[in-house]
């Protein structure tokens, strides 16, 4: 029992890695005992990320954008010049649409977040299957991890922001759909559903924390540990006999659905459909 939780061994990666959530998860990976890839367009900002990392563990970073399937083979590409299979795979790159009106949203906003939320995930698993193949069995899963939202657990954000919570309830159906197709094989396909913690994506919750403290059950956004231990869970050993299962990790943000009342009070302006 007291390995567990233990990651020694195993190999992830992880896109969206060099910040925010997909960040949190890798040091989370990494203080487990695994060797991790982040991933991310930048790689200046990789880099120091990764030089961050790799004085708590074994950690390396690729340059690459996965918002194509061209962009995704490469990777691939540059992975399999380096490692010949994958235990963990981490699902975490996503863009928001921002909140806008419906008449301020263009086709290439909503092409832009439905391709990179849901598109990117399922050819992210679909090409790195080969990879994830290698030495799985139902006795010794490999695990994808998919990172999606709250907004998506039939939650409505009073910010409307459209694309993104359709693409984020996608993303925990193509769980269901991808989870009962692999885990025969020794796949295992889980989502995260997180709510709000201070990162770049999620303005409000960096902008405004003191007053979502007043207003969530758990009186606090999310912390880092919150967001890596449900992570390390799913890959670990303690969390093999979870498939198409979807953790949401908010606080009681979501069983309370205080978003209308609280977007109401940080920002007078906003219009809502109820006035």
């Amino acid at each position: 029992m007291k390995d567990l939780f233990s990651l020694e061994g195993k190999i992830a990666l992880v896109t969206g890695g060099s910040a925010g959530i997909g960040a949190m998860i890798a040091e989370g990976f990494v203080s487990f005992g695994a060797k991790v890839y982040i991933i991310a367009r930048r790689e200046e900002v990789l880099k120091k990320k990764q030089e961050e990392l790799v004085k708590i563990g074994p950690c390396d970073y690729i340059a690459a954008d996965v918002g194509s399937v061209a962009g995704i083979k490469e990777l691939a590409k540059a992975y399999g010049e380096r490692e010949q299979s994958l235990d963990i795979l981490v699902n975490n790159a996503g863009i928001s649409d921002g909140g806008r009106e419906i008449e301020d949203i263009t086709e290439e906003t909503w092409d832009a977040v439905m391709d990179l939320n849901i598109k990117t995930i399922f050819f992210m698993i679909q090409v790195f299957l080969p990879f994830l193949r290698v030495g799985a069995s139902p006795e010794t899963p490999r695990n994808v991890i998919n990172i999606a939202s709250i907004d998506g657990c039939g939650k409505l954000n009073s910010v409307y922001n459209y694309a993104y919570g359709v693409s984020k309830a996608g993303v925990i159906q193509l769980d269901r759909h991808l989870g009962d197709r692999l885990a025969w094989e020794g796949i295992q396909i889980n989502t995260i559903s997180p709510g709000d913690f201070p990162t770049d994506l999620n303005t409000t919750a960096r902008d405004h924390t003191d007053e979502m403290k007043k207003v969530i059950p758990a009186k606090r956004i999310g912390e880092k540990d919150n967001i890596a231990g449900a992570a390390i869970f799913l890959a670990s050993r303690a969390g093999n006999f979870n498939v198409g299962s979807n953790i949401v990790v908010d606080g009681g943000e979501s069983v309370r659905g205080i978003q209308r009342a609280f977007y109401a009070k940080i920002w007078p302006d906003f219009v809502r459909l109820d006035r």
